[in-house]
């Protein structure tokens, strides 16, 4: 693997920066797009749908959905390392094909197992909807279709071919969106679990199409053998040794990762009536809604700057200033974001309870209000900056990690695991904090597996002869900020409280709402008169490198 100053795209560390802020800006925009039409998009299904239907097709659907397709990440993380097609020898871009074919491979036979599974596992209630076997048949194609297009999704990732993607999920969404919202609003009631089935199978499709229009002519979905002279003798090879040893390690770690960000979806899945499920589903909808349009892009960009920057994965001290550059940038990158999401944290903090109710009272449908939704987005106002700041650190960990590494972590991933099935036990049952306890049970285990990356940070960092570089003081504002958010959250307290009795409207609520307005103004103001100054350095720096 090359170094940082001549990426493994064969660019220059500050191109693939670039194409990272490219890269970021059209996901983000992307993720608006399609998050405005999902959210109005729920909003005409929670009133169209039972919250049966919606509890199985958000959570069980959507369950299913991401078991069939979480073990094509391990593939997708390792390969971002690999050199792009055009810097690598012809054999060596064979050899990385053909591990880009094994999600295909492996996924598609996997897909269809996973759903027979998923019936013979599920309770009657829920089997007993019409249509649901034909529904989870079509959720099974849909999915192959997509695992389909993983090789090509693949090759334009390592190409930063970021405006393919771009351009074909925002059709892909638009496609989905109006199919599913056509079939709930003038086919028969009884075709209402099928029309999230058939919104999924047009999102495959679109997906498919899009990626195959460009690269189709160049592409084969079957592994190429590869002859090789070693030491005079032919040797016949398929897979990149590395790349397939790598990719069987974060593989193997995505188990238990998919066990960890969708345990919670399990156990209400497995634990809770249909119409719980549906309450659960709209507030996970209302309150990732954040993280789905700005994290998970910056997350994946980030993913994708790291891997493509930083030195190679030794313990051994880089001796150039190439790679010490690589590393000043790739530190100051990754506390700019954490400054960043520590900015996002005190916001929500200062400003959530105190607004939720009468949020709530406003945009949640009225048959959820009797739910545990209104809990459940209560506490997605701590969950949402604890994904932020967890995503971005794995992010930072599946970039620089050795397959020792991975080992290790997967072992502190186990009890990680455990842990969540403690704490929400403890949450639920022993606190009564219900449905709700899942999502505090999952801040507790993203809190401590983004600490055990704090620790893999300052490791890599310091055995590079860099620790000078990470100081997680420079993720968190100056005292006068942190001073001025303490105030504002005590005047929307206090103001919370005076109308606590007043009419949950907006022209009853003006003065309230007024608190709220200037509150945030003047947090803003502090944050650019105290931090301006760290903040054009940080600008300065990045564009300097």
């Amino acid at each position: 693997m090359e170094s940082a100053t001549s990426s493994q795209s064969g660019a220059p560390a500050v191109n693939v920066l670039d194409a990272s802020l490219a890269s970021a800006s059209s996901l983000v925009l992307l993720g608006l797009v399609s998050r405005i039409l999902t959210f109005a998009l729920n909003q005409a299904l929670v009133r169209l749908a039972s919250p049966q239907t919606f509890g199985t097709a958000s959570i069980q659907f959507e369950l299913l959905l991401s078991t069939i397709l979480f073990t094509r990440e391990g593939v997708r993380i390792a390969l971002l390392r690999s050199p792009s097609t055009g810097r690598a020898k012809p054999t060596k871009n064979t050899l990385v094909t053909n591990v880009a074919l094994l999600p295909t491979i492996f996924g598609i036979p996997a897909a269809f197992a996973i759903a027979f599974g998923y019936i013979a596992s599920s309770s009657s209630s829920t089997t007993s909807q019409p249509h649901f076997y034909t529904s989870v048949f079509i959720m099974a194609v849909a999915a192959a279709i997509e695992l389909l297009t993983e090789p090509m999704y693949i090759r334009a990732l390592n190409e930063l071919r970021y405006d393919i993607r771009v351009r074909a999920e925002g059709t892909a969404t638009l496609l989905k969106t109006l199919v599913t919202f056509l079939f709930l609003a003038f086919a028969p009631p009884v075709w209402a679990l099928p029309a999230f089935a058939f919104g999924q199978l047009a999102w495959g499709i679109s997906i498919f199409l899009t990626f195959f229009r460009v690269y189709g002519g160049t592409m084969r979905f079957t592994p190429e053998k590869v002859s090789e002279d070693v030491h005079g003798n032919k040797k016949i090879t398929y897979f990149d040794p590395e790349f397939l040893r790598l990719s069987g390690a974060m593989t193997g770690q995505s188990v238990i990762k998919h066990f960890l960000n969708e345990g919670d979806k399990f156990l209400v899945s497995r634990l809770s009536p249909l119409a719980d499920q549906g309450g659960y589903a709209i507030a996970s909808n209302y309150g990732s809604l954040v993280a789905r349009i700005l994290f998970a892009p910056i997350e994946e960009t980030s993913r994708m700057f790291f891997s493509k920057t930083l030195p190679p994965s030794k313990t051994d001290k880089p001796g150039n200033a190439a790679d010490q550059q690589a590393l000043a940038t790739a530190s100051q990158v990754l506390l700019t974001l954490l400054l960043l999401f520590t900015h996002l944290l005190l916001l929500l903090a200062v400003f959530g309870p105190p607004y939720l109710p009468l949020a709530t009272t406003l945009f949640l449908p009225p048959r959820y209000h009797d739910t545990s939704a209104p809990q459940i987005l209560g506490a997605y106002i701590y969950y949402i900056p604890t994904m932020a700041f967890n995503g971005v650190l794995e992010a930072f960990f599946a970039s620089a990690c050795s397959p020792s590494d991975l080992r290790s972590q997967s072992r502190w991933m186990i009890a990680f695991s455990l842990g969540f099935i403690a704490a929400a036990v403890t949450f639920v049952r022993t606190l009564g904090f219900g449905d709700a306890g899942l999502v505090w049970a999952n801040i507790a285990n993203s809190c401590m597996r983004a600490l055990y990356c704090c620790t893999f940070i300052r490791k890599y960092f310091n055995e590079r002869g860099a620790g000078r570089l990470v100081h997680w003081r420079d993720a968190v504002p100056p005292v006068p900020v942190l001073g001025v958010f303490a105030v504002c959250a005590a005047a929307t307290r206090w103001s919370q409280r005076v109308y606590q009795g007043v009419p949950p409207s907006l022209l009853a609520q003006k003065g309230h709402i007024g608190v709220a307005v200037v509150s945030v103004a003047v947090c803003l103001f502090s944050c650019f008169l105290f931090e301006r100054a760290k903040f054009a350095h940080i600008i300065s720096m990045l564009k300097n490198n």
